[in-house]
């Protein structure tokens, strides 16, 4: 059960949608000039949910391997970030960001460079985004590839009885007119989501006032 502390409302859930969206529009201009070519991210649908449920909402998904780009970061928030891929649309995008001009076994070596490249660029920009319009300022770790499937990028295993919660964002990307789709998955305790759905109830209200 997900406590009612942590549950958004529909205008919480809109404004946080809304702030990602944006951040996802600056990864989206920064992938631009990295690429050379159109790229357009969009999120629509944000959630939050158990790991476990998380976990089964990408293996329902997806039944081949997953490749993820992990950030962990700090403040009056803080978890682990994941974007996450299916493993033949990471290749894809990894084609899409070096132009198709590599052999197989070049891409293979090209995909961790790529992937953290890329990674780094998404993550950053929701993140930072969402810091700076909630007016606070979050410290992020270097990002890492990992590899496997959704129980090991979300570590639930036969002993995992503490469920921890995921603000979980499904993403649309189009790169050189591929759609590659991805997931980002901000895994964070109770007491981070009770601090940023109060920090968005103040976003709102500035908002509101603003407006007003």
């Amino acid at each position: 059960m997900i406590p009612d502390s942590i549950m958004l409302g529909e205008l919480e859930r809109d404004a946080l949608t809304e702030i990602v969206n944006i951040g996802v529009g600056r990864a989206a201009s920064s992938l631009r000039k990295m690429i050379g070519d159109q790229v357009t991210l969009s999120v629509p649908s944000i959630d939050v949910v158990s790991q476990r449920r998380a976990a089964r909402l990408i293996s329902e998904r997806e039944a081949a391997e997953l490749v993820a780009v992990r950030q962990d970061f700090e403040g009056p928030f803080s978890g682990r970030a994941l974007l996450i891929f299916p493993e033949s649309n990471s290749l894809e995008l990894v084609r899409a960001v070096t132009g198709d001009s590599l052999s197989i076994e070049d891409l293979a070596e090209m995909e961790r460079e790529a992937l953290t490249e890329t990674g780094n660029v998404i993550l950053n920009s929701c993140l930072a985004t969402i810091a700076n319009m909630l007016k606070r300022s979050l410290a992020m770790t270097i990002p890492e590839v990992l590899r496997g499937n959704s129980a090991t990028l979300f570590e639930i295993d036969d002993r995992t009885t503490d469920d921890g919660l995921v603000l979980f964002l499904y993403i649309d990307f189009a790169v050189r007119k591929r759609d590659i789709r991805g997931y980002i998955a901000m895994i964070m305790d109770i007491p981070s989501l009770e601090n940023l759905k109060e920090l968005l109830d103040e976003f709102i209200a500035r908002v509101v006032g603003d407006d007003g």
